[in-house]
Parts: structure tokens; sequence; C-alpha cells
């Protein structure tokens, strides 16, 4: 006579199936063990769903901050005003002489420079992207949205990261005025993927008197996404405004990843 095989390696493998979720129990049954092969086999064909979606230019636009998500008395302005807002104490070339490697540490500060003036830090982006900005007093808040995916962002934020060390102090000259810039890393929430805070101050001169621009920077990366915020005028430091922009802004763009509508308002975020 011929024995009827055991049931048990069926029994072991629907086990192991099961609780991968895998199989309905109706498969762990034990029979000839079709069924298990058969949704095994679907199983490995079926994709795991991505948990992000690709940034378009209204989901860029819906990550942007409100008025609401950052302290003080910051306005909103017009897209309009917000194109004339390139400050010209950043203008200027860097002299070579102030480094002990010159013109690669000179390149890396002129890049700085040229970033803060075309509101491109980290290059220009590769995909959706949009803009925000916001007036206190005498001083400017620019948000920015952005998709890198042809790009990399996270070698833009991994140079960043370089310049409180090579681009310390070191001076700029426009039109035969020399200016000084500093830069210094800041901290920032531990948010994103990964992030960068830095303060840049230029001394100078406007109308014959003495000032000095400080601008809070801050980048933070979101897989191929990132925030950029740059804050500041000759008021001085807007640190707090930069940290809660930064804060919040990052779980506004997670939130439009993810596929679902940010908090309406900062109360609403834990």
């Amino acid at each position: 006579m011929t024995r009827r095989p055991s049931p048990r390696p069926v029994r072991v493998l629907c086990s192991a199936l099961a609780a991968g979720a895998l199989l309905t129990t109706a498969a762990c049954s034990d029979g000839d063990g079709e069924d298990v092969a058969r949704a095994a086999a679907v199983a490995r064909q079926t994709p795991t769903p991505s948990p992000t979606t690709t940034l378009t230019e209204a989901g860029a636009k819906t990550a942007l901050i409100t008025e609401a998500d950052i302290e003080d008395d910051w306005a909103q302005v017009t897209d309009s005003e917000v194109a004339t807002w390139h400050d010209t104490m950043v203008i200027g070339t860097v002299d070579a002489d102030d480094f002990l490697t010159g013109r690669t540490d000179a390149a890396d500060c002129q890049r700085l420079l040229d970033g803060l003036y075309t509101d491109q830090l980290l290059g220009k982006p590769s995909g959706a992207s949009a803009l925000r900005g916001f007036q206190q007093d005498d001083s400017r808040l620019l948000y920015q949205v952005a998709a890198y995916e042809r790009s990399d962002p996270q070698e833009s934020l991994a140079w960043l990261k370089t310049l409180p060390q090579e681009c310390d102090q070191f001076t700029v000259t426009d039109n035969g005025e020399k200016r000084t810039v500093q830069v210094i890393e800041t901290s920032l929430p531990k948010v994103g993927d990964d992030r960068v805070g830095l303060r840049v101050t230029v001394k100078g001169t406007a109308d014959g008197d003495p000032v000095t621009l400080t601008e809070d920077v801050a980048a933070v990366r979101v897989g191929n996404d990132a925030i950029t915020v740059t804050a500041g005028g000759f008021d001085g430091d807007e640190d707090d405004s930069v940290e809660q922009a930064v804060k919040l802004g990052t779980q506004r763009l997670k939130d439009v990843l993810a596929g679902k509508s940010p908090a309406a308002s900062p109360s609403e975020i834990e």
C-alpha cells in the first residue's frame, strides 16, 4: 500500500508564509501544496508600494510654509517682490589671497555668495520647485521647496558643511569696495534625512555708513527633495524663525510626499 505523504511539511511552509502575510487561511490547507506555491509566486511578483510620491509643481506649492508656521510678525509678500530680493551685499569677487590653498577655497566661497544671490544654494532644481517670501521690518525670509532627482542634493549639503572651516573669514571686493565675510555653523532641529545650518555675516558700508548683513541659512534633504531657507537683514539674526520654518516645513514636505494633506496650523503638528 502506498503511504500518504505526511502533511507536516506543508503545514510548516504554510505557517511561515502566513506569518509573512503572503497567504490566506484557505491556502494553508492539508492539500497538495499547489495553492501555496501559486500564492508565493504571486507575492514575489507584486512590487512593494513606494512610501512617497514624485514631487509635482502643485505639491511643491502645497509644501511651502505659511505665515502661521513661523514666529514673530512675518508677512507674506508677492512673487514679484521676491524676484527683486537679490542682495547686492553678497556681490563681488572673493580674494584668493585670504586662503592657504588659494583658488580652491576661494572658489567654494564664491559659490556660496553666488548661491545666496541666485537663491540656488543647492544648485538648480532638476524637477518641481516653489518659492515663498516673507518680510518683517527690514528682514526677509525666503523659503524654497525643490526636487533634485536628476542631481545630488546630498553632495550640495556635504559641501555646505565644509564652509565654516574653508570659508571661516574672507574678503570680497566689488567696484573697489572691500567687505569682510564670516561663515559659522548653526544648529537645526533633527529633521529630514540630512541637514545643515549656517550663519553668514557680511560687513561693509551702505551710503557711506558701516553696516552688517546677517543671513541665517538652512537646508534639509528629504529623499531627493529639499527645502532651503535664508533669512536675515541688517537688523540681526533670525535663527528662531529659521528653526521654526525648518521644523514645520520639513513635516509639510513629508506629508505631501506621502500623499497626505499638511496640517492646517502648527498646533496640529506634534
